[in-house]
């Protein structure tokens, strides 16, 4: 797949910028998160924009967390949002909070109401919206909206100082009742809100919408571009009045579509119902579309930024496929995943004419694939060996080049073995397969002159490591669950997670670290999740081996 592409409009806007000299050829750009969620891949694309229209231009980019929000904010989600930019390979210039402005936000308030361009509503929330209007009907000026200065003044005041209920005033814009633009309709400015801030505790009562605070903030930090989501793009008229009619740095707002992705759902308020109603088992869930979900799947960093790359930067919203996402981690993990054979589903294999008590040790590289070929290790090799059972058939038809009565294969760094008999239990299960082996087959210094078509993995009985493997599929079975009849959880996939108690893996896998990423032998890319212990690994499939993009991606290659 090609990756050649020109500049995308972004880059042209601010090279033309930086071209012109404007702002003194300076780039400055923020990445604003709000602290009421854990990042998802969503996120990674903002993310990495914003970060790399600075560094591309040798810029800076600022980290500012939209604190505006109380009662949906806490400190777990500012931390676990500073480590997933720094874990996908960006550092941001300064640390910044909404909540620094607050005094300033409070007097650019104050700056409007004497220019007679706000005032205090009393309306409910109700009595607001009704006046509103619709699109295509003009709104209703509230009958606070002539309140004088003075009064608009002494109410602001107070509602500061906490003198009134939660709900009972607010602070609106004097814009246009009539604007076409139903965010020009007097929007609200500030709201009461008697909650705890996670940073400010319980000196604020009243809170600045997103509105009013984003593009003030942008002002205040010298933004030269604020860039952000297509949803917005309606809102930057607002953007753009706030700041000339305060005559305050004029930051500019650009918008781009946003990354949806299918088979899953990017609404915060959707995750953290998935995880406070145990649909999964927090927001680190490798089901989970988040960023430290798919930290946890085995996901790397390099591979969420390619993906980002691949997505381009696109004026119109559009859905992306997950299989492109799957092609980028498969693509990074192929260079840098250690192969090792692991067994999902153990039949006893014996080798009759092989040693008893021999154990030997044979060569097997650790990734074929890599620039320095990856080394190798060394893998144990007896008389007892577990494989596959969906390895061996008891009636295999032509076309079968595994295991069965009568056919040879090869085992992987090993010897060709032949099958001669099988046994069962009383219910009909095939439990041992006997075979012999031919000693002049080993791998690599084979004379046997025997050629056979298959070739299967295993693990030595004696050495064999008991592990967990955690199998992943897609979160939900529709390709858009938000939009789905019903419910968007009625749309789980049932199949997502299955989990295989008794797999036998090779020594080399057990001591390994959380994190750790792996190629299973034939059966997908792994890696290490925390919840292993001493002695009892736990690996989560990051992805299956077969790349079901292959088609799509081939025809940009």
């Amino acid at each position: 797949m090609s990756t050649e592409k020109g500049p995308n409009f972004l880059e042209e806007i601010v090279a033309e910028d930086v071209k012109s000299g404007k702002h003194g050829g300076r780039v400055l750009t923020r990445f604003p998160p709000e602290p009421n969620g854990y990042l998802h891949i969503g996120h990674s694309k903002s993310i990495c924009l914003n970060f790399g229209l600075a560094e591309q231009f040798n810029g800076k980019t600022n980290l500012r967390f939209d604190d505006t929000n109380p009662e949906t904010e806490e400190t777990e989600y500012v931390e676990s949002i500073k480590e997933d930019i720094r874990w996908l390979g960006f550092e941001w210039a300064n640390e910044f909070y909404a909540s620094d402005y607050f005094p300033q936000l409070y007097d650019f308030a104050v700056s409007l109401i004497k220019k007679g361009l706000a005032y205090v509503d009393d309306s409910s929330a109700d009595e607001i919206a009704s006046m509103k209007g619709t699109p295509t009907e003009p709104g209703r000026n509230s009958p606070f909206r002539d309140r004088s200065i003075d009064e608009n003044l002494n109410l602001f005041d107070r509602m500061r100082k906490g003198e009134f209920e939660e709900g009972s005033r607010v602070l609106r814009a004097k814009i246009d009742m009539a604007s076409p633009n139903m965010h020009m309709r007097d929007p609200i400015m500030y709201r009461i809100k008697h909650a705890h801030h996670h940073r400010t505790g319980d000196k604020w009562c009243i809170y600045p919408m997103y509105d009013f605070a984003h593009g003030q903030s942008d002002s205040i930090e010298k933004i030269t571009h604020s860039v952000c989501t297509l949803e917005f793009e309606v809102h930057r008229p607002l953007y753009e009045w706030f700041i000339e009619k305060l005559e305050i740095f004029p930051s500019k707002q650009y918008e781009f579509a946003r990354l949806n992705l299918n088979y899953t759902v990017m609404s915060k308020r959707k995750l953290l119902q998935l995880v406070n109603e145990k649909h999964v088992s927090g927001w680190d869930d490798p089901r989970m579309p988040t960023i430290s979900g798919l930290r946890r799947r085995g996901y790397t960093p390099a591979s969420i930024r390619n993906f980002a790359e691949r997505v381009g930067v696109a004026r119109r919203e559009n859905i992306i496929d997950v299989g492109l996402l799957e092609f980028c981690i498969r693509e990074d993990l192929n260079k840098i995943a250690l192969r090792r054979m692991v067994v999902l589903d153990p039949l006893k294999l014996v080798i009759t004419n092989y040693p008893e008590g021999k154990t030997e040790m044979l060569p097997a590289e650790n990734n074929p694939e890599a620039e320095d070929k990856g080394g190798e290790r060394e893998i144990p090799f007896s008389r007892e060996l577990w494989i596959e059972r969906e390895d061996f058939m008891e009636n295999p038809g032509k076309k079968y080049f595994r295991l069965g009565p009568g056919l040879k294969v090869r085992l992987k760094h090993a010897y060709i073995i032949s099958c001669d008999s099988f046994e069962k239990d009383e219910h009909g299960k095939v439990t041992q397969v006997n075979c012999t082996y031919i000693p002049e087959s080993k791998s690599g210094h084979d004379t046997s002159g025997i050629n056979v078509k298959g070739t299967m993995h295993w693990v030595s009985i004696p050495q064999a490591v008991p592990c967990e493997v955690r199998l992943y599929d897609r979160l939900f079975r529709v390709e858009d669950p938000a939009s789905a009849e019903g419910d968007f959880k009625d749309h789980l996939n049932p199949e997502n997670l299955t989990v295989v108690k008794q797999a036998m893996a090779e020594p080399s896998l057990l001591n390994t670290s959380a994190g750790d990423k792996f190629q299973f032998i034939r059966k997908g890319y792994f890696c290490t999740d925390k919840d292993s212990s001493e002695g009892k690994p736990v690996f989560n499939r990051t992805v299956t081996l077969k790349d079901t993009w292959a088609k799509i991606a081939g025809k940009d290659s």
